[in-house]
């Protein structure tokens, strides 16, 4: 099956996908990315001594309404009803200093989720950046990729695991 990009019509134009004669299905995305930052950096936001607050918390509450947000965001994404979203952050407990992200998001729909649990990791990701800027402006964001979908048409994806994230 030969593919092509969905967003333009036969001349060139861009479009909206019509998804009207697609069938609803339980649709599930996993998305990971990143922040690195200097120890110290990652020990302030251990302790709760980043003075804008709990940054963790936060950068959860913001990736969630990142997600719920995202038709408004990417101009070709349709706005969904999105029935579950999980955002999850993690000091990493090795020797790499950095915040893992991941997003869930579920919807029973006509499309996937992909666009919704990337942008609740980028924008939670961005919150760690907003919220600390003040001690570490070296912190790089990285990695953010879709590592997990299920349902609808295209069936199943699931990342090699030479490129998910350890």
């Amino acid at each position: 099956m030969k593919k092509h990009l969905t967003h333009f019509d036969e001349k060139g134009n861009t479009r909206m996908v019509d998804v009207g004669g697609k069938e609803e299905t339980l649709r599930i995305a996993i998305a990971r990315g990143h922040i690195t930052a200097h120890p110290e950096t990652l020990r302030l936001i251990a302790e709760q001594k980043i003075k804008k607050g709990d940054v963790l918390e936060v950068a959860r509450l913001a990736g969630i309404m990142a997600a719920k947000r995202t038709g408004e965001l990417i101009p070709l994404c349709h706005p969904l009803a999105l029935t579950s979203i999980r955002v999850e952050l993690a000091i990493a407990d090795d020797d790499r200093p950095r915040i893992e992200i991941e997003a869930e998001i579920q919807t029973i729909g006509r499309t996937g989720v992909e666009m919704e649990a990337l942008t609740a990791v980028s924008v939670a990701a961005l919150t760690v950046y907003d919220m600390c800027k003040a001690v570490d402006r070296e912190m790089v964001i990285g990695d953010v990729k879709l590592v997990k979908k299920t349902g609808g048409k295209s069936g199943d994806f699931i990342a090699d695991a030479e490129t998910q994230l350890p």
